[in-house]
Order: C-alpha cells, then sequence, then structure tokens
C-alpha cells in the first residue's frame, strides 16, 4: 500500500515538472488585448471672413467635398460696385502720373513761348509809351499831366512782370516736372491699387470653399440669413485621420506601446462585423478617471489613461461616435 502511494506521488510529481518544463520550452502564446471605446474625427467649423447675407449654400448634410470645392457664396454685390469705382480711381491716378513723368509737350511749350514774345512787346510798348511822356515833359511843361506819366509808369512796370512770369513759367516747363512731385502721384497710384486689391480680396472671400477632403456634418445657415465671421455656415468632418478612443487601466498599459497593430471590429448590417486595421498612436501620460462611456462596469472607478488607435479606413466604414472593439496584438 505503502509503495503504491508513492508511486502516486513519484507520478504526479513528475507530471508538474514535466508540464512545467514544457510551458518553458514552448511558452503558450499571449492572448490579445480587448478594449471597446468609440470612433473620433476631426471636425472643421466653417465662417465667411467677413460679414454679409448668404446667397448661397450648395452642398447637403452628408454630401462628400473636396479641397477648393465652392460650398457657400456671399451677396458681394456692393463690394463690387465698390472695386469697379476703386479700378476708376486708379486709372485717374496712373494718367496723373504718366503726365508728369512725361512733362510739357512741345505745343505746350511753343504756347509759352509765343505768351513770352507777346509780354515782351506789351513791356516794349508800355516802356517807349513812357519814354514818350517823359520827353514831353521836359520839352514842354504842362502839355502832360503828371498823373499820365503814373499812369505810363506803372503799365510799364506791370509789363515787365508779366515778361518775367511768362519767362519762369517757360522754364518750368523746360526743366519737367519736379521729382518730389513724381513720387508723390506714385505713391497715391500704389494706394489705389492696394485699394482695389483689398476689395478684390474682400470679393474672394465672399466665396466658402472646403480646406480638405471632408463630408458634410451640418448646416448652420440658410440662404437670407446673415453671416459673420463668429457665425460657422457649415460643419465639416474630415475624412482622414480617424481612430478610436479607447482607456487602458493601469496594470495593462506595459502591454501598450506606440505603434502596436491593432484590429478594429464594428458591427455591420444583418449582424456581421468589419474588421479594419490601426495602430497605437498617442498614449497620454496622465491618468484620469474612466468616462461613463467604457462599457464595462468593472471599469468605472478606475483610474485609465486615455489611447488613440489610428485607423485605416478607405472605404469609409466607421461614423462618428461609433462604438468599437479593439483588439491590440502582443
Amino acid at each position: 500500500m505503502k509503495k503504491a502511494v508513492l508511486i502516486v506521488v513519484v507520478l504526479a510529481l513528475l507530471a508538474v515538472g514535466g508540464w512545467v518544463g514544457w510551458q518553458r520550452l514552448y511558452p503558450a502564446p499571449q492572448q490579445a488585448s480587448v478594449f471597446y471605446g468609440n470612433i473620433d474625427v476631426r471636425q472643421v467649423s466653417l465662417a465667411f471672413e467677413g460679414s454679409g447675407r448668404v446667397a448661397q449654400v450648395r452642398v447637403e448634410e452628408g454630401d462628400r467635398v473636396k479641397a477648393g470645392q465652392p460650398l457657400a457664396v456671399l451677396d458681394t454685390r456692393t463690394l463690387q460696385l465698390q472695386a469697379e469705382q476703386a479700378q476708376a480711381q486708379l486709372q485717374v491716378q496712373e494718367e496723373n502720373l504718366r503726365r508728369l513723368q512725361n512733362g510739357a509737350r512741345p505745343a505746350e511749350i511753343a504756347q509759352a513761348q509765343s505768351r513770352l514774345a507777346a509780354a515782351q512787346a506789351d513791356a516794349q510798348r508800355a516802356q517807349r509809351d513812357l519814354q514818350r511822356l517823359q520827353t514831353i515833359v521836359r520839352s514842354s511843361a504842362g502839355a502832360v499831366s503828371v498823373q499820365d506819366v503814373d499812369r505810363a509808369r506803372s503799365a510799364a512796370r506791370v509789363a515787365e512782370a508779366t515778361v518775367r512770369e511768362r519767362r519762369d513759367a517757360l522754364a518750368l516747363l523746360r526743366e519737367g516736372t519736379r521729382s518730389e512731385e513724381i513720387d508723390g502721384a506714385r505713391a497715391q497710384v500704389q494706394a489705389a491699387r492696394a485699394q482695389l486689391a483689398l476689395l478684390q480680396h474682400q470679393i474672394a472671400q465672399g466665396e466658402l470653399q472646403a480646406p480638405v477632403d471632408a463630408v458634410v456634418r451640418s448646416r448652420l445657415l440658410e440662404p437670407g440669413d446673415m453671416a459673420s465671421a463668429s457665425r460657422p455656415v457649415l460643419a465639416l468632418a474630415l475624412t482622414s485621420p480617424k481612430w478610436a478612443r479607447i482607456y487602458v487601466d493601469e496594470p495593462l498599459l506595459g502591454k501598450v506601446h506606440p505603434g502596436q497593430n491593432a484590429t478594429l471590429m464594428v458591427d455591420g448590417p444583418s449582424g456581421a462585423r468589419t474588421s479594419l486595421q490601426g495602430r497605437v498612436g498617442y498614449i497620454s501620460s496622465v491618468a484620469e478617471f474612466t468616462p461613463k462611456t467604457v462599457q464595462s462596469e468593472s471599469l468605472r472607478t478606475s483610474l485609465v489613461y486615455e489611447v488613440h488607435v489610428q485607423v485605416d479606413d478607405p472605404d469609409d466604414h466607421l461614423r462618428l461616435g461609433q462604438p468599437v472593439t479593439v483588439r491590440l496584438q502582443p
């Protein structure tokens, strides 16, 4: 009897030792860690840079849009009229600058020369009249009054002043426009161009375009509404990137690392499940209380770490907030 018991004990010890040795030589494959979370995507709220009345909204909720596609348009008729006025003012400033740069025309110089010659002739005649009266006064006293001589002297002075004025005007025409005047006219042209460019930019901002490929999530304004920079017109959901937000409790945190492969499973039609591939991206460095959306009640009061699992979704199966099962590969 004792021998039988001893034999059984020895056999049991040999079995345990063999099992331990087998596990060390051929360890069992680690099981993948399973977590539950929700799909998250980036969203963009689009608003016009300026204010105005919405003229058109060209997309509906759920529409797919491409980068650069026009989505909504403001009424910019007032800005277009202002741009036309600025264009006319620019043309006036450019013509003024061109006139100053070209200087006086030959016909204008010839005209100034003729006016100078006429003034000189008038001055010579006035001077001769004055000399004649002065001669008469010296030869026969009383034949000419003092008032006549004074008038003749004044006329001669006026004629000389006119000659100097005409001569200076001719010199200015020949000299051309001063550089300061040309610089001032050039600055006015630049200011007019800047004003026109500003209005054209504001007109272009009246068309709201999609910044990236996305899906229209909601229409927030309709044609006829007043838009402003603080009132978004559309909300877009970006089609890429997408990720699953999961929460990992501290004992399992050592099994999660950036770049780790993952399989995401979502419920499909008729109970079928769709599997997508992903990889671990962001891992929070700060613990937080488990959100209420985590479905495991045993973790509701635990401190966990937020983890983002980036997912490849070329066929756009995933939707914002959709529940998902994430299986992290060991």
